[in-house]
This record gives structure tokens, C-alpha cells and sequence, in this order.
């Protein structure tokens, strides 16, 4: 379902142990991120009528996940600020070509594959986490972001055939579970 050719290792969630402060300022960014990029789809696709209402829906839930990402944090007493992001978003983003109509295929995969890492992600944290509101919450996104992963697969179909594309999201699946088996240093949501 998520496209994802690799499981989470232990060591994120010794990273979530460690810092779940960080994880959850880093959460926010994230969101806010995913808000961007689904808006500069938008932006880069607009006469692809479909796209540009699924990406309005998408931008809509992912602000609105922020807004409840700062709820929480406020809550908590967590004050949210600027923290470096992982290095995952910028590999990814490297694969992506330069020429259309791959590259907007590549774009929408790249966005399909984040989600479907942050739903997997969710559900890990719901599983593990011992504060009963932080893994219901963490349940409650796990639903949106399947979709949002499969809305990104479904609209790359838009720009080539579909086996074409089920290739080249197979390719960098691949490469997506390498780039996270790498980690990065710091506690992160792809981390």
C-alpha cells in the first residue's frame, strides 16, 4: 500500500526516546513543509485540473495538521522554533530530474514517498509511544497520509503510463530506504 521497500530500525525510536521534544517541534516543520510543496504543485501544474484540487485538499490538511502540531506543543509548554532539518528531504529531492514530464512525475513520487515514510512513521509512534494523547494523535494522522501517498502515486499516473510509473516509483523507493537506513544525527521525523 505505502511503496515503501524498507521498515524503520530501532535506532529512530532510540532517537524518539531521546529527544521527543525535537521530534515533535520537527513534526510541525514537516507539516508546514508538506503545505509547500503540495502548493508549489499547484503552482508548477495548474492546468492539470484534478491536480490542482487535490493539491488544494492536501495543502488545507496538512496546515491543518500544523495548527494541531502547534496545539500540542503549546500545550506541552514546548515553545516551537527553527531546528536544521534532516538531510532526507534534500536527498530525495536530488533524484528528482530535470526534464518534464518526468519531473513532475518525480516530484508527485518523491511527495508520495515522504507521506507514505511519515505514515509509517505515525504508526510507529502510536505503537510505542507510553503518552496515551501523543499515540492517539500520532493514530489519528496515520489515515491522511496514506491518502495523501496514494493521491501522489494516482496523480503521477497523469503524466505517463502507469507502468512506467509503478517503475520508476520502485526506484526510488529503493533509494528512499537507503537514504533513511542512513539517518541523520539528531532526532527527527526522518531521522
Amino acid at each position: 500500500m505505502l511503496s515503501l521497500q524498507s521498515s524503520s530500525s530501532p535506532r529512530w525510536l532510540a532517537q524518539v526516546d531521546q529527544d521527543l521534544e525535537l521530534v515533535l517541534i520537527d513534526h510541525a516543520h514537516c507539516e508546514k513543509k508538506a503545505a509547500g510543496t503540495a502548493m508549489n504543485l499547484l503552482f508548477s501544474y495548474v492546468d492539470n485540473e484534478q491536480l490542482a484540487r487535490d493539491m488544494t485538499e492536501i495543502v488545507r490538511e496538512e496546515l491543518e495538521h500544523f495548527n494541531l502540531v502547534l496545539d500540542l506543543l503549546k500545550r506541552r509548554a514546548i515553545k516551537f522554533r527553527k531546528v536544521p532539518p534532516s538531510s532526507y528531504g534534500q536527498r530525495l529531492a536530488a533524484l528528482i530530474q530535470k526534464i518534464e514530464p518526468q519531473k513532475a512525475v518525480d516530484r508527485l513520487l518523491v511527495a508520495g514517498l515522504i507521506e507514505a515514510r511519515s505514515c509509517e512513521r505515525f504508526s510507529l509512534l502510536r505503537d510505542h509511544l507510553p503518552d496515551q494523547e501523543l499515540a492517539e494523535f500520532y493514530g489519528s494522522l496515520f489515515e491522511s497520509e496514506a491518502r495523501h501517498h496514494s493521491t501522489y502515486v494516482r496523480l503521477a499516473c497523469h503524466f505517463q503510463p502507469e507502468q512506467q510509473v509503478r517503475s520508476r516509483l520502485a526506484e526510488l523507493a529503493a533509494a528512499e530506504a537507503e537514504i533513511i537506513e542512513l539517518g541523520d544525527p539528531f532526532a527527527r521525523v526522518h531521522s
